[in-house]
């Protein structure tokens, strides 16, 4: 006698009792993989983010805090001054390794260049850059010239044109920055020289002129030297250069890291409560089905099936449907959750980078797990019990 085929047949044999466990299995895949695809897609983000900025500290205007926080992860464009000299300040506090400045911009509502309505605009300085400078070194190698930029995965050029068109100017992007899920994948990168140029010609070729204030700046990147702690150099910034703050790397996205510690929280509770109710569920309709094949199974005794080959059986076709379920779930899922990416990102305020495929094939194989320990759960009590039955008793019934 095989296994495998009487569990195939008994699976087609009771449609309803399948399709009931099979909608039970694929419904707690479904919601576990859609659940760690959203929290581990927004903790992807944050990690590349961080890396791309490279920064340990990110010093800013006292009040700035959440629009700088907003800018980075959302792309939310911001306009930020604050004296240039606060970079020569910065510069000298003991620790400090490097330090660049950056000026924010945006470019008008509706730029015809990318997938967001007002386009976030960073302007580096590539003598002490160290954000960006070493993506163009490593991809191009070589930096911006006048007139040249760089942008995030939604910045792109129109089919047909040559150049991106901001403020009447016409910038050439040389290339495309790796996707990482948060605001810089809508940023603009270029050179202050350029940026000078298109505050230079906007009041002929504009509607509204770029204006970039003298001797100003919107925040300084610092690194800490090799060994140094940074919150030490943090707070002497924040003693030592009145009307500025400092952001440590690590307490960056404060807000949003509780945010999702809240919707973590939520969907675990959701997860536990569907789990609980698909196992109680999934051996309910084994305890009605073994009830109902007690005959076929005393049948299977008295022709020499052990009591463990019994159990092995009803075991075996409870894990090929939450094999079938759970393989439909992560499918399902993970499909939903990458054509609605972006409305997700949107709708929850979370940024999100779709895991890379060793993740998602591991995530699958414990998606897997899950669904068979949950039909294991719930069929083990069922099906100990028919296994166990004295086939007289059940033959007489």
């Amino acid at each position: 006698m095989n296994v495998f085929r009487i569990a195939l047949r008994n699976i087609r044999g009771n449609a309803v009792k399948s399709l009931t466990v099979f909608m039970c299995v694929l419904g707690v895949a479904a919601f576990f993989v859609a659940t760690t695809l959203i929290v581990r897609g927004a903790q992807n983000s944050l990690e590349r983010g961080l890396e791309r900025l490279g920064a340990d500290i990110l010093v800013v205007p006292t009040g700035a805090e959440n629009k700088m926080e907003s800018a980075i992860l959302m792309g939310t464009p911001i306009k930020l001054w604050m004296p240039k000299q606060n970079l020569e300040k910065v510069s000298q506090i003991e620790g400090v390794s490097q330090a660049t400045p950056q000026i924010y911009l945006q470019s008008l509502f509706g730029a015809p260049c990318c997938a967001v309505n007002e386009m976030f605009m960073v302007v580096f300085d590539p003598e002490t850059d160290f954000s960006v400078t070493p993506w163009l070194n490593q991809h191009m190698g070589r930096g911006l010239a006048k007139g040249e930029v760089i942008g995030g995965t939604h910045i792109f050029l129109l089919e047909g044109e040559e150049y991106l068109k901001l403020y009447g100017y016409n910038l050439d992007l040389i290339g495309t920055l790796e996707p990482t899920g948060i605001g810089i994948d809508a940023t603009l990168f270029m050179t202050m020289e350029t940026a000078q140029e298109l505050a230079k010609y906007s009041p002929q070729t504009a509607i509204l002129p770029l204006e970039i204030p003298k001797d100003s700046i919107s925040s300084v990147m610092v690194k800490v030297k090799p060994g140094v702690n940074p919150h030490a150099v943090s707070v002497q910034i924040e003693r030592e250069i009145g009307g500025v703050v400092p952001i440590e790397s690590p307490n960056l996205f404060g807000a949003f890291r509780q945010q999702m510690l809240g919707l973590l929280g939520v969907f675990i509770v959701m997860l536990g409560l569907a789990y609980i109710v698909s196992a109680v569920l999934i051996g309910l309709v084994f305890s009605m089905a073994a009830h109902e094949r007690r005959r076929e199974m005393a049948v299977l005794r008295a022709t020499g099936a052990t009591p463990f080959f019994i159990f092995r059986t009803l075991w075996t076709e409870a894990a090929l449907l939450a094999v079938a379920g759970g393989a439909a779930g992560v499918a399902l899922s993970s499909i939903t959750i990458y054509i609605f990416r972006d409305y997700l990102a949107g709708t929850l305020g979370t940024p999100f980078l779709f895991p890379s495929f060793g993740s998602f094939m591991g995530l699958f194989v414990l998606a897997l797990a899950l669904s068979l320990a949950t039909v294991s759960i719930a069929v083990v009590v069922p099906a100990y019990r028919i296994s166990r039955q004295e086939p007289a008793l059940a033959m007489k019934e």
